[in-house]
């Protein structure tokens, strides 16, 4: 009778783990790799959909407007006037060029 209870015990123990185990892993995709999947996508949709005449930055932090697309991936941007850098599109901040194309904040007159 007691070899019968031990072995329940032990496999309840093994289901409890293993259901443990799997909510980590779950826990674990939840807030590390689907949002780092989900702003790799975005950055990816925004490289593509550059055009003509976007501001942009890049990672190394260089400011500059895109002059032209070029079909090896890679994009001329026009860091001021009369100067140009061939660039990958790879090598844009989504994040950083979103902060410089937002909108200035408008503080309330006094």
């Amino acid at each position: 009778m007691t070899a019968v209870i031990l072995l329940q015990a032990q496999g309840n123990g093994g289901i409890l783990q293993l259901v443990l185990l799997v909510g980590m892993i779950l826990v674990f995709w939840l807030f590390m790799i689907r949002p780092q999947a989900k702003k790799a996508k975005q950055a990816k949709a925004f490289q593509e959909n550059l055009q003509k005449g976007d501001k942009i930055v890049t990672i190394a932090g260089i400011h500059g407007r895109v002059n032209k697309l070029n079909e090896d991936g890679t994009l001329d941007i026009e860091t001021s006037p009369g100067s140009y850098m061939k660039i990958e599109k790879s090598a844009i901040s989504l994040e950083m060029t979103a902060n410089v194309n937002k909108p200035a904040a408008t503080t309330p007159a006094k």
